[in-house]
């Protein structure tokens, strides 16, 4: 495995700003996300601990699966997130949470680049279900150059019958 300098994220994310609805344009395999999933998208929303509620959604065939969760700020910074989707009882064990760490994000927001600080997850994300080939190039040259290897790349497809 090769050493990477530590993952620089967003220097000050708008948490305000972040919330709502993301759509995945591509993301690296991950066993919690079957590769036949379509119209994945994310909502993120404010809940009254100030930790962010989390609900994922992406259709399996002709059926919408749901998975909620709760993320909180690493060190207080609103750009390195721990999420977990067991329920809220368990969310305090520590191989619970997942890292979501905000690596890029446009000034205006509609698109976003996160990843884990092992380089082993990734996600492009935007604002709208298709994003600009131009674009998305762009977040992934900064996804290499931080040393994400995106040679199993999935696109996420999206077939026009949006989850969100």
């Amino acid at each position: 495995m090769t050493d990477h300098p530590p993952l620089k994220t967003v220097a000050d994310l708008k948490l305000p700003r972040y919330l709502g609805t993301w759509y995945e344009i591509a993301r690296l395999p991950m066993r919690h996300e079957p590769e036949g999933c379509t119209d994945v998208s994310a909502h993120y929303s404010l809940l009254d601990n100030g930790n962010v509620g989390v609900t994922n959604r992406c259709r399996m065939g002709g059926e919408v699966e749901e998975a909620t969760g709760e993320a909180c700020a690493v060190d207080n910074d609103s750009a390195r997130l721990e999420v977990s989707f067991l329920p809220k009882g368990l969310r305090w064990l520590p191989f619970a949470k997942g890292d979501y760490w905000v690596i890029q994000v446009a000034p205006d927001y509609s698109v976003s680049l996160v990843g884990s600080p092992d380089r082993k997850y990734l996600w492009l994300l935007a604002r709208e279900p298709q994003l600009d080939a131009t674009v998305q190039d762009h977040y992934l040259a900064t996804a290499r150059l931080q040393g994400f290897d995106l040679s199993e790349l999935i696109q996420t497809p999206h077939t026009g019958r949006p989850t969100a």
